[in-house]
């Protein structure tokens, strides 16, 4: 599918307007990585959903339209951003953890364990009772079935996918639970009068987002709606595990706050922040804010007018609506590694050329999130939209499959130099990769460099 129809069923099912699209160029075409899947295609469609909503979210303040323009390599690079960051000249340390990766289990069947948070490893060290040493997972591994250890792991909160194929997938009940869903669910939970958007420089400006993510996909949309002016509140705690890689990168554009919502205090100060927010956006596990009192009800109780944006692994229906996972899991579990390794004739599960599911997820939240505020702008109301991993999974997966795009040369560091850009930051000289939209009136930048967590207040500016 044409990266132009992708976006205008996105554009369509958000209930955008349509004489919008006549103002989107989208050049180039996959492949543009190594993928028998048209990641570009998800990429440059992602990416201009969003800046095409902040084009017309612009429209509603002016007056005046513009054009957009994204590049299918530029955004395939983007999809990446977090491999070609470099801090002072160097990269990110390494964030796979040594046990991590793909294993065979007993029954020849594949499966994936995520390692990466300390408490995730230790879980899974604890249920094989083995050593953390790679050969000796993969034999404790070797006394498993792959659906049964992926069971096990689940009912202790831990993150492991067994890899399928999609035919698996498709028969698979969480397969099916999600197979009637969009990529971006858009509903109205409560009543509030329509907010104009006021006069500003940009298209966000004045808008205030609370950013509650972590890891990839959530902190992405964060940075989007930064890239477009809004004030992004990045609330985080100490004691929550941070990938490095990810808070550099991700963290342009943000202010960054520390509070722990184990105590009430600080309960508090989030309930003060949040009634003074346009969009609270959260990726914690399904229930996770709710226990806390901060789901979506009670956050439009507390602030009529709010657009809560939530990111879940598997999606918000089915069995395993309450699951924990991560990008890499989603693949493995969802067919895509099964799919990948086929198209390569390789044996081993083989992933995607980019964390293709967790940046294709930020850049749609993004979009549904704006796309909110243009119906509050218009109709009034509170509401809640929802992406998940797996679901913009389907979403790629629709997109089609692009042959011989295995073949397709990896961009290294050295190939991508046009993209890239240096900053200041509270890390040091930083060399990113810039935003691939490209808006007429408008240009995308990032007002705020990255900073520390926990560098600011709890307060909005």
């Amino acid at each position: 599918m044409p990266s132009l129809e992708a976006l205008a069923a996105l554009w369509r099912h958000a209930g955008l307007p349509a004489a919008a699209l006549s103002r989107v160029e989208l050049p180039g075409a996959d492949p543009v990585l190594p993928s028998s899947f048209a990641v570009g295609s998800a990429a440059q469609a992602g990416i201009a959903a969003a800046a095409l909503a902040a084009a017309e979210l612009w429209r509603l303040r002016t007056g005046r339209t513009q054009r957009v323009r994204v590049d299918a390599r530029a955004a395939a690079i983007e999809f990446r951003s977090e491999r070609y960051l470099r801090i002072a000249g160097a990269p990110p340390p390494d964030v796979w953890d040594t046990i991590a990766g793909a294993y065979r289990c007993g029954d020849g069947r594949w499966v994936r364990l995520h390692t990466n948070f300390p408490h995730h490893r230790a879980g899974v060290l604890a249920l094989l009772d083995c050593a953390y040493e790679r050969e000796v997972v993969a034999r404790a591994l070797e006394g498993w079935q792959a659906e049964a250890f992926e069971a096990a792991a689940a009912e202790r909160g831990l993150v492991v996918a067994a890899l399928r194929s999609f035919a698996d997938w498709d028969a698979h009940p969480q397969g099916q639970a999600l197979a009637s869903l969009p990529p971006v669910t858009i509903e109205r939970i409560g009543e509030a009068p329509p907010e104009p958007f006021a006069p500003a420089e940009r298209p966000l400006g004045g808008v205030r987002v609370l950013d509650l993510t972590r890891v990839i996909a959530g902190p992405v949309c964060g940075r989007t709606l930064a890239v477009h002016g809004a004030d992004v509140l990045l609330v985080t705690a100490p004691h929550l595990p941070q990938v490095e890689a990810g808070v550099i990168d991700s963290g342009r554009g943000k202010l960054s706050a520390w509070l722990d919502l184990r105590e009430p205090a600080p309960r508090g100060t989030l309930a003060g922040l949040l009634r003074d927010a346009d969009v609270f956006v959260q990726g914690y596990r399904p229930g996770g804010l709710s226990d806390k009192g901060f789901g979506p009800q009670e956050a439009a109780r507390l602030r009529p007018g709010i657009v809560c944006v939530s990111l879940s692994a598997y999606g918000h229906a089915g069995p395993w609506a309450g699951r924990r996972g991560f990008d890499s899991l989603v693949q493995t579990a969802s067919g895509f590694n099964a799919a990948e390794a086929d198209a390569a004739g390789a044996e081993a599960p083989r992933p995607l050329p980019a964390q293709a599911l967790d940046h294709a997820s930020g850049y749609l939240l993004a979009f549904g999130a704006m796309a909110a505020l243009h119906r509050r702008a218009t109709e009034g109301g509170s509401w809640h939209v929802r992406v998940s991993l797996a679901g913009t999974g389907r979403w790629l997966r629709g997109l089609g499959r692009v042959p011989g795009g295995l073949a397709c040369p990896d961009p290294g560091s050295d190939d991508v130099h046009d993209r890239l850009e240096e900053v200041a930051s509270g890390f040091g000289p930083l060399l990113t990769v810039r935003h691939a939209a490209e808006l007429s009136e408008t240009p995308p930048r990032w007002a705020r460099p990255s900073v520390p967590l926990g560098t600011h207040p709890a307060l909005w500016p």
